[in-house]
């Protein structure tokens, strides 16, 4: 509407010949602006194509969850992972081929798990509406819908996303680590679009979920020349965290859950934070900085301002390195 109104203005007071290169301007102009306005993403994006298509992700990952209660907390994990690699393209559901070796099998996603739920719940989509709903679209709904089973907060997902074609195993170094400072983490969420309370926020979704020693470890053993331990860890805490992880650790399923009530979706995880109790470096990280120590102790305080919060975040997160030119994926794990 502005630049509409700048248009007439710019009749107004310019020579008819300006009038005629002006108008050809315009509307070459407004002919640009309509695919991007177009391509944007939409909470209704299906609704004409395949209206069912919520209730049938929404129904695979329910059924899932029963059968394996692990399922919530990697099925978030996916959608920040992938969404953190080229954007939220799906790129990390591809699988390596001889000649690349894709996200998937890049160190840090090693660990990520439940694929095949995505995978199940596309097949179901393909037969239901073929070639409509993008494997993008299905992380993100699925993300949202595994927070609200476990007790979180519910949002509108905004769909309209395209499967990327390319998938780099080497470029999961940029995802953030769980040694990271703060303001690592900050910059790193900043070369996303995402501000200091994003960062805050999403971390909360460590409320679910369980990490193995290896992520951790080195907090707890010849941490630095000064200290043994990380001296920000709770000294209770810590004791029982090396009975769990030893050195050497010969039990490579041994670990500890990222907060007390690691199956809810609540603010346990803030509490925690407060108390020393963080299991990551990342984690209480963000409490040692006074950039995010306000933000962690509000969430701490107000559940219903992290639960708002972290939906806010999420749809803005969702909505990082969205493409256009992408394909619809028959099957996630392969290009068309």
């Amino acid at each position: 509407m502005e630049f509409i109104i700048s248009c007439l203005l710019l009749f107004i007071t310019v020579s008819p010949m300006s009038l005629m290169i002006s108008a050809v301007v315009a509307f070459i102009l407004i002919l640009n602006v309509g695919p991007l306005s177009e391509a944007a993403l939409s909470a209704n994006y299906y609704d004409q194509t395949c209206p069912q298509a919520e209730n049938i992700i929404y129904q695979t990952v329910r059924n899932a969850s029963i059968y394996d209660p692990k399922v919530p907390a990697r099925l978030l994990r996916m959608f920040f992972h992938d969404c953190f690699i080229r954007g939220c393209d799906a790129s990390l559901l591809l699988d390596s081929t001889p000649k690349n070796k894709a996200e998937k099998d890049g160190p840090p996603n090693i660990s990520v798990r439940s694929f095949y739920v995505i995978d199940d719940a596309k097949r179901k989509l393909e037969k239901a509406c073929p070639n409509t709903v993008s494997c993008a679209d299905v992380i993100a709904i699925a993300a949202r819908d595994v927070v609200a089973m476990s007790q979180g907060p519910w949002w509108n997902v905004l769909k309209g996303r395209k499967d990327g074609r390319v998938s780099i195993a080497n470029e999961t170094v940029n995802l953030p680590s769980p040694f990271s400072n703060a303001t690592t983490l900050i910059q790193s969420f900043a070369k996303r679009g995402l501000s200091i309370k994003d960062l805050v926020a999403l971390s909360g979704g460590h409320t679910l979920g369980f990490s193995h020693c290896s992520s951790f470890s080195a907090r707890l053993h010849n941490f630095s020349a000064e200290h043994f331990s990380d001296p920000s860890i709770n000294s209770e805490f810590a004791i029982n965290l090396k009975k769990k992880c030893p050195m050497p650790n010969k039990d490579h399923n041994a670990g500890e859950f990222l907060d007390s009530t690691s199956s809810t979706f609540d603010n346990d995880y803030y509490k925690r934070i407060i108390m020393g109790k963080g299991v990551f470096g990342s984690d209480q990280a963000l409490f040692g900085d006074y950039r995010t120590r306000w933000i962690v102790d509000s969430f701490a305080k107000d559940e219903k301002l992290f639960f708002r919060e972290f939906a806010a975040s999420m749809v803005k997160l969702g909505n990082v390195g969205v493409i256009e030119d992408g394909e619809i994926r028959v099957k996630c794990s392969i290009v068309n």
